[in-house]
């Protein structure tokens, strides 16, 4: 490893990507300061000043290549450790995705939890797009955090790159993004990927790109084969699994949201009485299998029942029109309507803050996912921290956790293969109908074992996922890779 003095001028050909974006963020700034000229802050123009104050690449990139010239910023040292060393954390802090989520997640349970770590801890934004809703439901102390993790100052021979997004936006990216590690491989001391996949394989790039790493982390079991079996060095692959905040996901400290009053009414009629309510939280997308959950839901349940289904939803790449969605499915599906008409299914697409997300599994009586496959499946165990009775599919991510003691694993009838989009020809799991009707029904007409269930998914979630636990996980891993340097 050469001297943070002796750093070589990468070449011209190399150079090129590294200047493009010193020029694309030249033209933010440029457009923001247009923008600042007029009386109307749109959230556009508050999406650009966010881009701008978070994606300091420039000073980034001249810091890294030009180590001796001052182009560091001169910042406000980062309280959790002294040590020279740095983990660069790269991720899509503000998009509010699942990888975003995922990467507070670690973020704050480090943050909080290291006890006399080797290392300080930065951040950067990397792999996806900004979201202003998002950044403006962060509370207050999380949007504190990000500036001052964001001014950790991190030298290259010091410098651990956790590139956490899908291996796309590694370098050299396939898409417009900050590249990750920032100058490619080979000058930092390490670089990890964090990555995730909801299909049975990876592709040959991805297989490629993951080894170029020096480590990649993934987040459970079923990740770990599928990543070897696909080519993956199995030296190079570590089972990191995800944290998931119990303290804030604690049903004892949030009053439920009034449901009824956010949710759009798409199908059926409002009841006076107090429904048991389903909840699925999910992007709209074939994957989520929220055709198999309206399949089952309305071949089961009826008016008279006394159920409802909430979707908290949001586009994928898509329109946002779900309740037309909804609709036409129900019409195209050809599952007969009952006399006494069709169970209530309310939509709820406006966004949700982060900070409020806790009362709407607060409002739910079960949550339900029957998804084709997950990564990790961040709203099943969010709701499983709420002491929820969880319905999931049993195949992929969520077989880290889903027991028959503290859920209802559902059984997946069929493998399938993926029709379209990146991962064409791959396999993915089909979820059974009937058996997932079968144990939404168990549900209704067992509340007490269903509770007794949510409350035994609550006491997994303290003892294997909860932030000190995960802290200390990942805290081992990097200080025994730093051990070893």
């Amino acid at each position: 490893m050469e001297s943070n003095n002796k750093i070589k001028i990468r070449s011209p050909s190399k150079l090129k990507p590294i200047f493009l974006w010193l020029l694309s963020s030249l033209v933010v700034a440029l457009i923001a300061i247009s923008f600042s000229s007029t009386s109307t802050k749109t959230n556009h123009f508050k999406t650009l000043l966010l881009k701008l104050t978070f994606s300091s690449h420039h000073t980034r990139l001249l810091g890294f290549l030009f180590p001796s010239q001052n182009h560091i910023q001169t910042l406000t040292p980062n309280p959790i450790s002294i040590s020279p060393y740095c983990v660069l954390w790269m991720a899509p802090f503000l998009s509010g995705g699942g990888y975003s989520s995922e990467a507070w997640s670690y973020i704050l349970s480090l943050h909080q939890h290291m006890k006399n770590p080797r290392f300080k801890l930065g951040i950067e934004q990397h792999g996806d797009l900004e979201s202003i809703e998002f950044w403006e439901g962060l509370p207050p102390h999380i949007k504190k955090l990000a500036f001052e993790l964001h001014n950790t100052e991190c030298r290259m021979n010091e410098t651990i790159v956790v590139c956490h997004s899908e291996p796309g936006a590694w370098y050299p990216p396939l898409f417009q993004t900050f590249p990750c590690p920032p100058t490619g491989y080979g000058e930092f001391v390490y670089t990890i990927g964090r990555t995730m996949f909801e299909t049975d394989r990876l592709n040959s790039e991805h297989v490629r790109r993951c080894n170029q790493m020096d480590f990649v982390w993934v987040p459970t079991e079923f990740h770990v084969s599928t990543f070897v079996k696909s080519g993956v060095e199995p030296s190079k692959v570590v089972k990191i699994v995800q944290p998931i905040d119990v303290s804030f996901f604690d049903p004892l400290k949030h009053k439920p949201f009034d449901l009824p009053s956010m949710g759009k009414l798409v199908l059926g009629r409002a009841k006076s009485r107090k429904e048991f309510v389903f909840l699925s939280v999910f992007k709209w997308e074939y994957r989520k299998g929220w055709d198999v959950l309206l399949r089952a839901y309305l071949k089961e349940f009826s008016m008279t029942d006394g159920v409802a289904l909430y979707l908290l939803t949001n586009p994928y790449h898509s329109d946002g029109d779900f309740g037309n969605k909804i609709v036409e499915f129900v019409e195209d599906c050809g599952i007969e309507k009952p006399p006494n008409t069709w169970p209530p299914i309310y939509v709820i697409d406006t966004h949700i803050a982060q900070v409020d997300l806790p009362r709407v599994y607060a409002a739910a009586d079960a949550f339900v996912l029957p998804s084709r496959g997950e990564g990790w499946g961040r709203p099943l165990v969010e709701a499983m921290a709420m002491s929820l009775p969880v319905i999931g599919t049993n195949w992929s991510g969520p077989t880290e956790y889903l027991t028959d003691e503290n859920s209802y694993p559902l059984p997946v009838d069929r493998m399938s293969e993926v029709m379209e989009g990146a991962f064409r020809g791959h396999l993915w799991a089909e979820p059974g109908v009937d058996q997932l009707g079968v144990l939404m029904r168990h549900v209704v007409s067992n509340p007490e074992e269903a509770r007794g269930k949510g409350r035994k998914a609550r006491e997994d979630m303290i003892s294997r996922f909860s932030p000190e636990i995960v802290a200390g996980i990942v805290t081992h891993h990097i200080q025994h890779i730093l051990g070893n340097k």
